[in-house]
């Protein structure tokens, strides 16, 4: 796993996992915006990194290699973790394992395990599988519409059109069946100074499974819900605000510390 780094001279440290579907320059935007202060690690997620072949295995291995990868350099405490979506379960997963105390952390509109039939995850896992292969082949016009709750511009449509034709058919049925189904053997026992879950206003329906469970597993769960923008859209969109917000909870632990 590649890891990029920004502000190596700040002590503390931020690390910040992309999505699915895009890579880790997903968070060019707030890069400039957080590097002064932080230690930004920004993995390069197996089967999305374009400098390295391979497949995304599952977000349990993905979790624990990251863990390695940081004790490896020496890292060992992260002040801030935030994953978004996809990135988002890795978070939670990173948190259950435990090899790495987090002081704070985000699952922004984070996938949470489905409670559902096996069976049924698989058809589960089918649907999206099929609906990312075909946007190979509908290209922009196809991703257009996918992302209609956002107003992209053709450049960014186009980008996401680039990684599609890049990542193989088993990275995207592993993301999601992995994303749906990983295990999270101990919720309760993770120890995080404070954990949000983001999530937009535009997006609520959608994550209302993950929500419930968040409340039901980890109780201990803040709650921010933004408006005016869709899934994913905080670090291209509004990259200011996303800047804020993480130092807005990084500034409330400390405090509650």
């Amino acid at each position: 796993m590649n890891i990029h780094e920004y502000g190596t001279d700040n002590a503390r440290c931020i690390v910040l996992i992309h999505p699915s579907l895009v890579m880790w320059d997903y968070f060019e935007y707030v890069i400039p915006l957080l590097e002064k202060d932080f230690h930004l690690i920004i993995p390069a997620l197996p089967g999305y990194d374009p400098k390295k072949k391979s497949d995304f295995s599952s977000v349990e291995t993905i979790a624990r290699q990251l863990a390695d990868q940081l004790l490896l350099k020496g890292i060992t405490e992260v002040e801030c973790m935030y994953g978004c979506s996809m990135g988002g379960s890795i978070v939670l997963r990173f948190l259950q394992d435990g090899l790495v105390p987090v002081h704070c952390a985000v699952a922004d509109g984070a996938i949470t395990p489905y409670q559902l039939p096996w069976l049924l995850t698989r058809f589960i896992a089918l649907k999206d599988f099929l609906l990312i292969e075909a946007g190979k082949v509908g290209g922009v016009r196809l991703l257009e519409k996918a992302f209609a709750t956002d107003e992209y511009s053709d450049e960014d449509l186009q980008y996401v059109a680039d990684v599609l034709n890049m990542i193989s058919a088993k990275t995207i049925w592993n993301t999601f069946d992995s994303c749906n189904n990983y295990a999270m053997p101990a919720p309760g026992q993770i120890r995080c100074g404070q954990l949000e879950y983001w999530c937009t206003e535009k997006e609520k329906k959608e994550r209302k499974a993950d929500i419930a469970w968040m409340k039901q597993y980890l109780p201990q769960t803040r709650f921010r819900i933004f408006e005016n923008i869709g899934h994913g859209g905080l670090t291209l969109l509004a990259p200011d605000l996303f800047a804020r917000e993480i130092r807005r909870v990084i500034s409330e632990n400390r405090t509650a510390e």
